[in-house]
């Protein structure tokens, strides 16, 4: 089932126009979130994917706080209905053995919201471009844009090749969605990495692995590796399908010689929680890797043009917040670029209004991540310690990380930082 899904191709061929409201530029959560607000607003919207949907992707795990913008865009009857499994909690283990008590989600908060799905990005990518495209968005894949077009420093539009051809489709606004790719920060020079988390990873997919029972069996897990070099995310999918992924420090993932399976390999056995559940399981696709994905842009908008999702920034994924801040950063920019075309004000100080806040809830994400990655630093110890602050660290956990008070928890934590610079040792490879 996973592999049919991820390997089923199409394409939307909508009739494009000389002239839209606003371009969206990528099809992903992030776009298809953007768009389908817009043009229920009644504005005209574009989606330029250069690729088919359904495509593969990666960060199938959604967290709590993804629900109420699916709420919004009216997809939550539809996941209700699906055969994703069902997501209650996050569990931790550290050293490689030892494990946590899992952090359910409605331990602050009955409402049906705590409950949440683990997705096969493919279909759920899929579910959120034929929203998108039922409420009224022009769809086009297999759609590259070449460039944004300006007159001086204002976007008035792209330059998109279709097929053999291309052409130029004007807009009042661009929005950039392009996910990792991040288009027009790299083209502007805006990108700036995260010297705290050069981390790569790989990953596959596996069938047979053991799961918890009840409503422990759809759980996300985060197992640390011995010495906290490394850390692996085991997500239960449908079909008896588990998405297993490996990440540390990029010198230490990729020593020169290695193979992405000699390397998940190696992990795996300084991991003895995983080896339990991998046991009697069998890979069912290939290894994949990614690397050095911490980043941010300079700047989140310009004149006729404003950045979003994971074309903005993007964190660590060991919390699972990529999904919920695409769709996030979509609800955000869309309602905000809504008010500045009915006020007329397309400037990059208008179209950039909501970055100075956004930004402070992607930084509580952040630090957590550095906490996670800090030589030394338990969570387990540091709730002993203080109590108090659990609700807190439960709300990042399930993403309301834009409350307020939700930060204070850092100022009792102290010091986290990674390492910037460490190198580490080149591992012999067999």
């Amino acid at each position: 089932m996973i592999q049919a899904a991820f390997s089923e191709t199409g394409e939307y061929s909508g009739e494009i126009n000389d002239q839209y409201d606003v371009v969206v530029i990528g099809g992903g959560p992030a776009g298809a979130t953007v768009s389908t607000i817009l043009a229920e607003y009644g504005h005209d919207v574009l989606v330029l994917e250069r690729s088919t949907i359904p495509r593969f992707h990666v960060g199938e795990s959604l967290i709590p706080e993804t629900y109420w913008v699916l709420d919004r865009l009216g997809l939550v009857p539809q996941l209700k209905a699906s055969a994703y499994p069902k997501k209650f909690s996050v569990q931790f283990v550290s050293d490689g053995w030892k494990e946590s008590a899992p952090f359910y989600f409605d331990m602050m908060n009955p409402h049906e919201s705590s409950q949440t799905w683990q997705v096969e990005r493919a279909d759920f990518d899929k579910m959120l471009i034929d929203n998108a495209v039922a409420k009224g968005v022009t769809v086009r894949t297999q759609a590259q844009v070449l460039e944004v077009t300006f007159e001086g420093d204002r976007a008035t539009g792209v330059r998109v090749k279709l097929g053999a051809s291309s052409r130029n489709v004007a807009a009042k606004v661009v929005v950039d969605c392009s996910g990792n790719s991040a288009f027009l920060c790299n083209r502007l020079g805006l990108r700036v990495g995260d010297p705290l988390l050069q981390k790569g990873t790989v990953w596959s997919y596996f069938k047979g692995a053991l799961r918890d029972e009840g409503r422990d069996e759809g759980a996300t897990i985060i197992l640390q590796t011995e010495d906290k070099k490394s850390w692996f995310w085991y997500i239960p999918l449908r079909d008896d399908v588990v998405s297993i992924g490996c990440t540390g420090n990029m010198q230490y993932m990729f020593p020169k010689g290695s193979s992405p399976e000699a390397t998940f390999e190696r992990e795996l056995e300084r991991c003895p929680a995983l080896q339990k559940r991998l046991e009697n399981a069998t890979r069912c696709m290939d290894f994949f890797t990614t690397r050095d994905y911490s980043y941010r842009s300079k700047q989140a908008a310009g004149d006729g043009w404003v950045l979003c999702g994971d074309a903005f920034s993007f964190v660590d994924p060991v919390y699972s917040s990529g999904v919920f801040l695409a769709l996030k950063c979509g609800e955000i920019v869309a309602d905000n670029t809504h008010a500045a075309l009915v006020e007329g004000d397309t400037s990059g100080e208008r179209l950039g209004i909501w970055r100075d806040d956004y930004a402070k809830g992607v930084e509580n994400f952040r630090k957590l991540v550095y906490a996670f990655y800090t030589p030394g630093f338990s969570f387990g110890d540091f709730m002993r310690e203080h109590p108090g602050y659990k609700d807190h660290l439960v709300d990042i956990l399930i993403g309301a990380v834009f409350k307020p008070g939700v930060s204070d928890i850092f100022e009792a934590m102290g010091d986290i930082r990674p390492p910037s610079d460490r190198v580490e040792p080149e591992p012999t490879t067999a």
